[in-house]
């Protein structure tokens, strides 16, 4: 079986205390994979395994691996820097950076030290049509990324994402501070960008994971109590604890 990421007898400490016990989970490319579960249960934590980004936390500590493309990120001599540029990350706030739409698409592109007009035109244009925004801001390039409402911002931040050509996209409540039309855009947008990337959303919308995940993963302090069709995570799950997530009875 060909699985885009793999991890694998993950546990994860801050200091002494273990945030993720023994987690082991395969997914496959082109899937839409959604981790839910009650405020403080590890999913976001775990989502941030994946592009490294817990690094930062003084305290923290992993065990296992995670594979990308069946490569461990954590072995010494992965570079992360190039890792990054491979698996892109949107958060729950719109974060655009105080520039223009066109800085904020290319600003990646840019810290490479690619500045060829032309090339960067395309990519500006590629980008935001796949992030379904190319038409409302075509004529407005040069304008404040932060003048763009809270859900074309957010589209941005996709945009912004998608520029550098990953192939894992990792999303940490991307639609929770967005207006529901905002929302159906975003999800409607996930929906597409499965064809070419593979992503992995943090929710904490059922109904949202139930619209968009192929596959659903239920983390309860800090374990992976269950990981199938998210279909079946919603209609049959085998374990007690899901059963009583997904029906409201505590979270």
């Amino acid at each position: 079986m060909n699985y885009k990421l793999e991890a694998k007898n993950v546990n994860v400490f801050y200091g002494t205390n273990k945030v993720i016990k023994d987690v082991n989970i395969s997914i496959k490319p082109n899937t839409v994979t959604a981790f839910i579960g009650p405020s403080g249960c590890g999913k976001s934590t775990f989502l941030r395994l994946f592009n490294r980004m817990n690094d930062y936390i003084d305290t923290f500590k992993m065990e296992g691996s995670i594979c990308i493309d069946g490569k461990n990120i954590y072995d010494r001599n992965v570079r992360v820097e190039e890792l990054r540029k491979k698996i892109g990350m949107v958060f729950q706030k719109p974060n655009p950076f105080p520039k223009s739409i066109y800085d904020n698409v290319t600003y990646g592109l840019q810290i490479q030290g690619i500045n060829d007009k032309k090339v960067l035109d395309e990519v500006v244009e590629q980008s935001l049509k796949q992030a379904a925004l190319w038409d409302e801001v075509k004529d407005k390039l040069k304008n404040s990324a932060l003048a763009l409402s809270g859900g074309q911002q957010q589209r941005l931040c996709i945009a912004r994402t998608l520029a550098v050509q990953p192939t894992v996209i990792l999303m940490d409540e991307p639609a929770s501070a967005l207006d529901p039309i905002s929302t159906a855009k975003v999800e409607e947008l996930i929906y597409e960008l499965k064809t070419k990337y593979t992503i992995i959303i943090v929710t904490h919308n059922m109904q949202q994971a139930g619209r968009i995940s192929d596959t659903t993963a239920f983390f309860y302090m800090g374990e992976l109590i269950e990981h199938d069709n998210t279909k079946i995570i919603f209609t049959n799950p085998k374990a007690e604890l899901t059963q009583r997530y997904i029906t409201g009875r505590f979270g």
